[in-house]
């Protein structure tokens, strides 16, 4: 990947995080206080069982080795901005959902370089001469995930009326980098990029089914309410595809390793816009019974 594309691909993901920064005060974290048995199931399911099943599905279906390290650097980055916007228009509880996902950033720090060298040892052997470099790798998250987050949550804590009047802009303009750098992962990689969704495109359905489902039954085991358990649900199976198509391509200097989180992208959105119409009919229907 060249120069140019590599710092239009980070800018992307600093302008995303920044909007989110722009959305979060810090009375939103007394969330986590008010409500510990979502988050930390919330937590439980983005940190531990979402790389558990990516794990489990590199070693049950034969994927090549580029796709299987995808799939791993895909399961290692929990839920983005977009996971919030989701579960907004599902009708979730939003607080929660900024709540996981900014305790999750925090998270990965450490957790994203473990999980994807322990995913490159278990694809490629122990002696694989690709390795992340763990310190290298917690500096450049904190500088283009943790310190824009902060900025945007420093303006808003200072200016909120700009704060609030920017969050839209800042959006829209995350949304159109994010399918820009998209459809030029796709372009560049277009003569594997079939034969790949062939390959890895039921694996990428069933991830999001499967994350989808463990926090929609989390949720139920703990009788959380239904928001709750919408945001969960979305939380589990809305991964940050920006992330890690940005640890594939600039950390691991690898397009190849960018082509399962591609996929992935677009299946997500796919399963979103069910997951909205199902949620949103159901809110209907209580109305409804309600009146």
């Amino acid at each position: 990947m060249n120069t140019t594309a590599t710092i239009i691909l980070a800018l992307s993901l600093i302008i995303i995080m920044f909007g989110m920064g722009l959305s979060l005060k810090g009375s939103d974290f007394k969330a986590i206080f008010l409500r510990p048995k979502a988050i930390i199931a919330g937590l439980i399911s983005q940190i531990i069982l979402l790389p558990a099943v990516g794990f489990l599905l590199i070693y049950l279906f034969p994927l090549k080795p580029e796709v299987a390290v995808g799939v791993i650097i895909l399961a290692a980055c929990p839920g983005g901005p977009t996971s919030n916007l989701i579960t907004h228009l599902a009708k979730g509880d939003t607080a929660l959902s900024v709540s996981l996902t900014a305790i999750a950033s925090f998270i990965t720090l450490l957790s994203i370089p473990f999980i994807i060298n322990l995913g490159l040892q278990f694809i490629m052997g122990s002696n694989t001469e690709i390795q992340l470099n763990v310190v290298e790798t917690i500096i450049q998250v904190f500088a283009v995930v943790i310190i824009p987050v902060l900025i945007g949550m420093w303006i808003r804590a200072r200016r909120s009326k700009f704060a609030d009047r920017m969050q839209k802009p800042v959006r829209i303009a995350s949304a159109v980098v994010f399918v820009l750098v998209l459809a030029g992962v796709i372009i560049s990689e277009r003569e594997n990029i079939i034969p790949y969704f062939r390959q890895a495109g039921w694996v990428m359905l069933t991830l999001n089914m499967a994350t989808m489902g463990i926090g929609l039954f989390l949720a139920s085991t703990l009788k959380l309410p239904r928001r709750q358990g919408i945001s969960i649900a979305i939380e589990s199976g809305i991964q940050n595809g920006t992330l890690a198509i940005s640890i594939a391509t600039i950390l691991l200097g690898n397009t190849m390793y960018s082509i399962a989180p591609a996929i992935y992208s677009l299946i997500m959105f796919g399963t979103a816009i069910l997951v909205i119409w199902i949620a949103l009919r159901k809110s209907d229907k209580s109305m409804i019974a309600g009146s």
